[in-house]
């Protein structure tokens, strides 16, 4: 009898093997015997570290050499950070499974919260959604452009670039790092929309594969990410766009609570909508009422009608 085997495409960031280290258990688990090959690469994203990613070609710089190895056929599926996967993706790849969504919360490094920050302290982040929480909250505060996977960034810390900095409280439990900083609450620090999710994407036409996949699929984590990357797309948000919400789902309800920012914090709008589960026009609805009831400092920086 002939084994079965899968190649899985993957960042070579820790964080990144760990993620793929997780779903290849998770579907060996839910098929005994199945094999499957990590196969990474180091992407784009990975290797310009010294400016913002929206200044160098957005989220797609996470996905698009897995992209070009999926669709060619030298891989079978990706696995991905939700958060990090652009918001309209190639018709020929799905994304068909999500594995149950880790921690949403961000921490905060070098301090206990945000009021013990010192006043003027730097913060280091690349984000525009943290960048523009943190100048909302502390207008004192100053930005130092942070960029590099979670080891790179906590050595800038260390060395004095910044005061402070936030990370996903996922990323550091993934890693074994738990214990580093302070987590902020959610529902006063709104997550990153798909936060704390990874996504599992194949070729669209490749049912064997898709049929393989729904075994390791999380329900409820994919409905909520599936509503932030809705609202994302009915914003119209991009890598400059600094979007916030935290979602929540009960039975076949679903809350979700987000805000839209100025990029310097002086303004911010919030809403909250509860929509069944996997309907589209709830997240749709909640992004109309946000964009109706922001000033044209954050109109700017959205695309959505």
């Amino acid at each position: 009898m002939q084994t079965l085997s899968l190649r899985l495409g993957t960042r070579r960031s820790p964080l990144a093997m760990a993620q793929a280290e997780e779903a290849r258990d998770r579907l060996q688990a839910a098929h005994p015997g199945l094999v499957i090959e990590l196969v990474p690469v180091t992407a784009s994203g990975d290797r310009v570290l010294d400016r913002p990613l929206a200044e160098i070609g957005g989220k797609a710089l996470w996905t698009k050499e897995l992209d070009a190895w999926l669709l060619a056929g030298e891989i079978d599926f990706a696995v991905h950070s939700a958060k990090d996967v652009e918001t309209i993706r190639p018709q020929a790849i799905a994304m068909v499974a999500i594995l149950p969504r880790e921690d949403v919360r961000d921490v905060l490094v070098g301090a206990s919260s945000l009021a013990a920050l010192p006043p003027g302290a730097r913060i280091g982040t690349s984000a525009p959604r943290r960048a523009a929480q943190l100048l909302n909250a502390r207008p004192d505060c100053r930005i130092v452009t942070f960029r590099g996977n979670v080891a790179t960034r906590l050595a800038k810390l260390e060395s004095g670039e910044a005061d402070a900095t936030l990370l996903a409280a996922a990323g550091l439990n993934r890693l074994g790092a738990s214990q580093v900083g302070t987590p902020l609450a959610a529902d006063e620090w709104l997550p990153a929309p798909g936060q704390g999710a990874i996504a599992i994407e194949c070729r669209a036409d490749d049912a064997p594969t898709r049929g393989l996949l729904a075994a390791i699929d999380h329900a409820p984590s994919h409905a909520t990410t599936l509503a932030e990357r809705a609202l994302l797309a009915a914003l119209g948000g991009n890598c400059h766009s600094p979007i916030a919400v935290l979602s929540g789902i009960d039975g076949a309800e679903l809350t979700m609570r987000a805000a839209i920012f100025a990029p310097d914090g002086s303004e911010r709008v919030d809403a909250t909508a509860r929509f069944p589960a996997f309907d589209a026009q709830g997240p749709a609805l909640l992004a109309r009422d946000l964009l109706a009831r922001a000033s044209p400092a954050i109109r700017v920086h959205f695309g959505g009608a």
